[in-house]
This record gives structure tokens, C-alpha cells and sequence, in this order.
């Protein structure tokens, strides 16, 4: 066996992708921490999502050995995700927020638990925030209420005293940072660019957990986040693809009577709170907001709502 090979076999190809929006010192402090990683054998990608106030060029002067690509307009998280797979020739596909920096060796512990199984489709490591020190942000999700349409992050606000250090199947993925087989993606689809922002990778591990495989979570990993730099919260932008995107992920992953309720809280329950708290701050624009999402999913009732986009190499 050569030493690449046997490279490849103790350290399989991983793919990292992240997109850039208007934040190339973002991106290149991630990088710098990228630089940093034990694990041997990866190939990166940029995805800058047509930047309108950034010059993404300077990533790649920066660090010649990524790959920058950029697209035509803002396809949104998951689009801009997508747009890296066809270049990807990673046996796994880490798919991380540029906002975030990782420990130099968190990736080999998620590369190990899927070489271990081949029936877990996705993995997130533990996250903390990075600017409050030693404070979890993520340690695995409860399942989704599906007539609610709402689960909790396990473990949030927390001091992390290592007592999430463990690995373990989790209600859903966290998007800011995900390992997932390429296999899979080529069996069950990609991310559903539909979202845009908010709910996308929710969305994908329901699809492929009804393809049966496990979702995981793995607390010897440890990747910080750099929260809320990229979208202002409370802000109209954010009510707008939080609300459309639960909304839209109750129609695409419930059937039959949960469906009829999940309908039935959302705007009977839900729709008629939320409007009545914005109301009270005085919030119009968030009302207007929050209007419009709701408005958007009575008006896109078939089509890409529905689809599950399929890659293609």
C-alpha cells in the first residue's frame, strides 16, 4: 500500500465547504483556524454568494490553496452550500458557517463515528459561543414537536463543564457546523435551496432520517461561533425566513392528522400571538414581516416547494 492510500484509508478526504456574504475578514479568520487542524487530508471551498459590499478575491489571495467559487446572485444557506457539491470530491463533506472557528483537531473524532457506522447520515459537533468563553450553544437538539413545529437545544447557555463531552443521536443537525457522507447526499438529495435561511438543515435531516439513517451529535468535538454576525436579530429579514421556513417545514414534513394540527396551531395559535406581541412593541415592520411569510406559503403551494434537488456530478 502506497502512503497515499494509506492516507486516504486512516484519513478519508473531507470536503469543507463554507459561504462567504459580505464577510471576507470572516471567512479568512475561519481559514486561519482551518490552518490549524490535525486531520491531514481535506480540499476546501468558499462559496461567495454574489457579495455586494465585499471583495472575495482577497480570500484567494490570501490562501491560494482553497477553491473560491462565486455565484450569479445570493442562493440563500443552503443554495450556496449546494452550489460547492459538484466540485467536492471528498468522501465526507463538512459544511461549517464562516463565522466559526474550530479547534485544531475537532474533525478527526466525526470522521471516526461515521467510519464507524455507516447507517448515520449526519453528524454536529459540540459548539460554544466564542465570544462568551466556555458557554454552549449546541449539545444536540430534542426531537421536533411536530405540531408545534418547534425542538430546544440541548445544553444552551450553559456553562460547559465537559458534561456534554459524550456522542449520541440527536433530535436534528446544527447547521453551522455538519459532517455529512457524500453518499448519502447523492442518495437522499441535497439541502432544499427552497429556505433560503433558516430551517434548510432541519429539513434535510428529516429527509434523510425517513431514509433511514441516524442523525448524531458528537461532544469530543468542539467547533466556537461566532453568533448573529451575518443577520441582525429581530430584525424584519429574520421574523420574514423564520417564520416562512417553519412554516414551510410543517408542510413538507408532517402528514395525515399532524398535519391538520400542526395547520391548525400555526395560524390559529401561533399567527395571532406573535401578531399581537409585535403590536404591543410597536413593532409594524415586524408584523408586516411576519405577514408576508405567512402569506408567502398560502401563495407557493406546489412545485420547488416540494422538491428535494438531486446532485449531479
Amino acid at each position: 500500500m502506497t502512503m497515499n492510500q494509506d492516507k486516504e484509508k486512516s484519513f478519508p478526504l473531507v470536503s469543507i465547504v463554507t459561504v462567504n456574504y459580505n464577510q471576507s475578514g470572516v471567512t479568512c479568520e475561519f481559514l486561519d483556524s482551518v490552518l490549524n487542524m490535525t486531520y491531514p487530508n481535506i480540499e476546501v471551498f468558499v462559496v461567495d454568494n454574489d457579495s455586494p459590499k465585499d471583495n472575495p478575491d482577497s480570500i484567494k489571495l490570501k490562501y491560494p490553496w482553497i477553491t473560491l467559487l462565486k455565484t450569479s446572485k445570493n442562493l440563500g444557506f443552503a443554495g450556496g452550500n449546494n452550489v460547492a457539491l459538484p466540485h467536492c470530491k471528498g468522501k465526507y463533506v463538512l459544511f461549517i458557517n464562516n463565522d466559526t472557528e474550530v479547534e485544531s483537531g475537532f474533525l478527526e473524532p466525526l470522521v471516526r463515528l461515521l467510519e464507524s457506522d455507516n447507517q448515520i447520515g449526519m453528524v454536529s459537533p459540540r459548539i460554544q459561543y466564542f465570544h462568551t468563553k466556555n458557554v454552549l450553544q449546541f449539545a444536540g437538539f430534542t426531537p421536533f414537536n411536530m405540531i408545534t413545529i418547534r425542538n430546544f437545544a440541548i445544553g444552551f447557555g450553559q456553562t460547559d463543564n465537559g458534561q456534554y463531552n459524550d456522542t449520541r443521536e440527536t433530535g436534528s443537525i446544527f447547521g453551522a457546523a455538519m459532517l455529512v457522507p457524500m453518499r448519502v447526499i447523492q442518495e437522499v438529495g441535497m439541502m432544499a435551496d427552497v429556505f433560503f435561511l433558516y430551517y434548510e438543515e432541519h429539513d434535510w435531516a428529516a429527509h434523510i432520517k425517513r431514509a433511514g439513517y441516524k442523525i448524531f451529535y458528537c461532544g469530543e468535538s468542539l467547533v466556537l461561533h461566532k453568533e448573529s454576525i451575518s443577520t441582525v436579530k429581530n430584525s424584519p429579514f429574520q421574523i420574514f425566513y423564520l417564520t416562512r421556513g417553519r412554516i414551510l417545514f410543517a408542510r413538507r414534513n408532517t402528514t395525515g392528522i399532524k398535519k391538520i394540527l400542526s395547520f391548525l396551531y400555526l395560524n390559529l395559535i401561533t399567527t395571532p400571538k406573535i401578531t399581537l406581541v409585535y403590536l404591543m412593541q410597536m413593532r409594524f415592520d415586524l408584523v408586516w414581516a411576519y405577514w408576508r411569510a405567512v402569506i408567502w406559503n398560502f401563495t407557493h403551494l406546489r412545485g420547488i416547494v416540494f422538491e428535494i434537488p438531486q446532485l449531479k456530478k
